[in-house]
């Protein structure tokens, strides 16, 4: 059951490495520390080997590149290898403008990545190459339908066996594979695209996720997506009279703060292909 990848981040407390970017990561902080897990920053290249090898894993996001932290990427991403610890890639925006993509493709090629985290439209641009998004966000005519599911799931599968890692992609329909089956997850709420951050903070939750589940990394990656859409939804029932976007995230961090293997298990919605 998803539950058990909950429990077990609670139980061990890992500790989550992020070079993220500058919008989210205080966002992605907080929800590391509400899933039970424990948030580390650093981006300069003199300190992220050292600060990388005491943690169990590495969130790389792109959001904010610049040359130093692109530096520092490369440099925690070859520490994290080389010590065999958990590696994900967020490649925020990817597809936007030329360095976002040339450097995601190269961190591709130069690292292993136990995860990629990224709506359709980033994922579409990692595995061929080029691609269009609106900003960070996936190009309408890209989105994961109930018509279009089968050829998604196909799609999903097979960059999963070319790219070596578990590919997660988020959308109104998630789809988690490892190239040998793929959750198809039905959580959350549209209201979730109006916050900034949701997409940053599964990043890091799910980093932890990985990290507290070693030999059931597929199950730990779709059980962080159903955990923050879970949250999404749980966070939009206690929504008040004025509330906005702002109150919105706040209650989508409290609701993973209060969430359990129990919680979880009793509501993700998904299946498996």
């Amino acid at each position: 059951m998803l539950g058990n990848c909950m429990d077990n981040v609670r139980n061990t407390v890992p500790l989550v490495h992020n070079i993220t970017n500058y919008v989210t990561v205080n966002d992605v902080a907080n929800i590391l520390l509400a899933c039970g897990g424990s948030p580390i920053m650093s981006d300069e290249p003199e300190d992220v080997a050292d600060i990388t090898s005491i943690c169990g894993g590495l969130n790389i996001n792109i959001g904010t590149l610049n040359k130093r932290t692109i530096e520092g990427m490369f440099a925690a991403g070859r520490k994290t290898n080389e010590l065999g610890h958990v590696l994900l890639l967020d490649p925020v925006g990817v597809g936007a403008g030329a360095l976002r993509t040339g450097t995601a493709m190269k961190l591709m090629e130069e690292l292993k990545f136990d995860a990629i985290k990224g709506n359709i439209s980033e994922i579409k641009t990692l595995a061929i190459g080029s691609g269009t998004t609106k900003g960070v966000d996936a190009d309408v005519a890209d989105a994961v339908t109930e018509e279009n599911l089968d050829e998604a799931v196909a799609f999903v599968k097979n960059f999963a066996v070319k790219s070596g890692c578990i590919i997660a992609v988020t959308g109104a329909i998630d789809l988690v594979s490892d190239g040998k089956k793929c959750y198809v997850i039905r959580n959350g709420r549209p209201e979730m695209e109006k916050i900034t951050g949701a997409g940053c903070q599964l990043a890091g939750m799910m980093t932890a996720f990985l990290i507290a589940n070693p030999d059931a990394k597929p199950e730990a990656a779709a059980a962080a997506v159903c955990a923050m859409g879970l949250a999404g939804e749980i966070g939009w029932s206690r929504m008040q009279d004025g509330d906005g976007n702002s109150t919105y995230r706040n209650r989508i961090i409290d609701a993973i703060y209060h969430m359990n293997g129990e919680i979880l298990d009793k509501g993700a919605k998904y299946e498996v292909r």
